[in-house]
């Protein structure tokens, strides 16, 4: 008999201080004066919240966790294993997730990393999908996306407009009905040096000439085109369909990376649905990497908008270029 697993809980950790454009409006006044408001308009960002200086990513994760267990009345006790998915690490080494699991004191739960940028949520799923599906003595994994990027970049860098910090988590849990299902993926490594920290790894250690030169900081060397999501999205929701024998028709929601609106609205006429069946949040919660499919999908539950029975495709996209996507039937198991 297959295993299944599905979806018990959700979480998020917004922290508290929020960062408005007209920030970015005064930062830039001199410099680009028409910025902020062309990329307010285009991808829908309108403010964004920054963690305290005393604060590193596994923070952010380990409270989105925790809230995440409380809605489903558990403790970290029940915890087999501890997925985090970020490319903004508290350290190269080790890893972020062994991090938080003694932050959690999750003392029973083994863990590992994802680090596909914005695709790592749903990369994760898949992967604890797998792992629960071949390990029966494992009932629950806890997955976890984080994301604090603006502590890694120049804040006088453009980009910076987009980076919110934040965290989502999921409960999984064995199930007797299906829950998570099959994933689909794209990558292209020639676009690998577009958008990165070009010092600090084994390419190039980090050192003084490096970090007066920037380079230990995330750049966006080159712009990715257009059609990478407005092409590749639509790919990885066909995957998607083709992989579950699904119709585009079947699938009640969709949660696509929230980097730009008006791509995701461009996307959703090229797919012939309508806008209504994509959710978004990063008008409120600004661009949120990692996180970002997680707190939408958080906010999608608790919005009332997504129900028991009911199939999300979520679609993530980040720099290397990572592409991921994974289908899940929402369970009568969800805590809403």
């Amino acid at each position: 008999m297959s295993r299944y697993v599905a979806i018990r809980s959700t979480g998020i950790h917004v922290p508290e201080i929020e960062v408005p454009n007209s920030v970015y409006r005064a930062r830039f006044a001199a410099t680009a004066p028409d910025f902020v408001d062309k990329m307010e308009a285009a991808a829908g960002i309108r403010t964004r919240w920054h963690a305290p200086e005393h604060e590193a990513t596994s923070d952010l994760a380990t409270k989105a966790a925790r809230h995440a267990l409380d809605r489903a009345g558990l403790t970290a006790d029940d915890i087999d294993l501890i997925l985090v998915g970020t490319d903004s690490p508290d350290y190269i080494t080790p890893s972020t997730s062994v991090i938080v699991q003694q932050k959690l004191g999750a003392t029973r739960a083994g863990t590992f990393d994802v680090g596909c940028a914005c695709a790592s949520f749903p990369t994760a799923l898949s992967a604890a999908n797998g792992i629960m599906a071949t390990n029966p003595w494992m009932r629950r994994v806890l997955v976890i996306g984080a994301y604090m990027m603006h502590r890694l970049a120049d804040e006088n860098d453009q980009m910076h407009f987009f980076y919110g910090d934040g965290a989502g988590a999921a409960v999984l849990e064995a199930s007797d009905e299906p829950g998570l299902m099959a994933a689909a993926y794209r990558a292209d490594g020639n676009y690998a040096r577009a958008w990165f920290i070009a010092s600090g790894g084994t390419v190039e250690p980090a050192s003084e000439a490096s970090v007066r030169a920037g380079r230990t900081q995330v750049r966006m060397v080159d712009k990715y085109p257009p059609e990478i999501n407005e092409v590749g999205w639509p790919a990885v929701v066909q995957g998607l369909l083709e992989h579950n024998n699904l119709t585009l028709d079947a699938i009640d929601h969709f949660v696509f990376t929230q980097v730009r609106k008006r791509t995701i609205e461009k996307v959703m006429r090229g797919l012939g649905q309508p806008m209504e069946k994509a959710h978004t949040v990063m008008e409120k919660w600004g661009y949120t990497g990692s996180a970002c499919i997680p707190m939408a999908l958080h906010d999608l539950i608790t919005a009332g908008k997504a129900k028991p029975g009911q199939l999300v495709a979520m679609v993530g996209s980040g720099v290397g270029y990572n592409q991921a996507g994974i289908v899940v039937r929402l369970t009568d198991a969800l805590v809403r």
